[in-house]
């Protein structure tokens, strides 16, 4: 085997053992309680949004010291999260209502056992697609969520997984490239505070509406992923700036330009995000690179491709934190 080949098999093989926790996860989750949602528990009965804040702290200590050790490292990051939080005063600017939060559920059709996972972004961005590519759906397969559409309203979708055997309802957030009130207020309207997590999903740049969320589901502690989607186009089209013809170069200048290419979009996008993070006054975090073509391919057809930047990371990351945060043994559930 060549030093081309040999690489292709490090990284399928670095992708089998992400694809491996993803797998261990899912079951894990599927032989367990699913407890409340803990934003939404903390929310409930706390006075203010510091109230909240210790609510969170003193949750995260007590799932610390009982987590199995499977779940150690989110748990102890959870902890040592909200216990910052706590010290730095960062916490909810006004916590919704008991009925603001009952109306929530009943417009979302939120269901206790279920998680509740959230996309937003612009019109554009592929949210549709992404969303098709965690179900396991191609785009126009019956049951997929439908893309190319401009968004007109404000309703947010729901689609629950195709496979009814897995807890997992996804959701679309329209896209609000400008603000129309503070961000606070945006989020609490939305009801973005009933949501397992948030993914934060952009094409080109970050918006104002983008920020507003990241903020806010910092200071509810709701678990966001900043995703830059459309990888496999950005990355053809930095090709095609090095002077990269398809029609008439060989398979194997593809090949050898698109390593780099890759890298190259990947340190562009994490410098991009890390930008809008600082003037934010945001801390960094990281950011994951997708192609919804090679996350589909990988859940609907089991195919690891040796193409796949972030796709299966940003699955486990997601499912481990939903797992951490939710899953009690069924033996140790009250």
């Amino acid at each position: 085997m060549g030093q081309t080949g040999s690489k292709i098999g490090t990284v399928l093989y670095l992708v089998y053992q992400v694809a491996k926790v993803i797998v261990d996860t899912i079951d894990a989750i599927l032989e367990s309680h699913i407890r409340d949602n803990p934003t939404i528990v903390n929310m409930s009965g706390a006075e203010d949004g510091m109230d909240y804040a210790r609510r969170a702290a003193r949750a995260a200590a007590e799932d610390a010291a009982t987590a199995r050790p499977e779940k150690a490292a989110v748990v102890r990051q959870a902890q040592i999260t909200a216990e910052e939080h706590l010290a730095k005063g960062i916490q909810p600017v006004i916590l919704p209502t008991p009925r603001e939060i009952a109306e929530t559920k009943a417009r979302i059709q939120y269901k206790d056992g279920l998680f509740h996972f959230a996309i937003a972004g612009v019109s554009g961005s592929g949210k549709s697609s992404l969303i098709n590519a965690f179900r396991g759906l191609r785009n126009n397969q019956p049951g997929s969520a439908p893309t190319g559409v401009i968004e007109t309203t404000s309703k947010i979708d729901r689609y629950p997984d195709p496979n009814s055997n897995l807890p997992f309802v996804w959701y679309d957030i329209p896209g609000a490239g400008t603000l129309t009130q503070r961000g606070w207020q945006y989020f609490n309207s939305q009801g973005l505070f009933v949501f397992d997590c948030i993914i934060v999903l952009f094409d080109n740049r970050l918006t104002l509406t983008d920020i507003s969320i990241l903020t806010n589901c910092r200071r509810f502690q709701i678990p966001a992923y900043i995703v830059r989607s459309k990888a496999d186009v950005h990355i053809r089209n930095i090709m095609l700036d090095t002077g990269y013809d398809s029609d008439c170069d060989e398979k194997t200048r593809c090949r050898e330009l698109y390593k780099p290419s890759c890298d190259r979009h990947v340190e562009e996008t994490r410098e991009i995000v890390r930008q809008y993070l600082k003037e934010a006054d945001l801390p960094d975090q990281r950011v994951y690179v997708v192609s919804n073509k090679t996350l589909v391919s990988t859940v609907k057809d089991r195919v690891l491709s040796p193409k796949t930047i972030h796709e299966l990371e940003l699955l486990r990351d997601l499912l481990e934190e939903a797992c951490a945060r939710r899953c009690i043994p069924r033996g140790e559930a009250p």
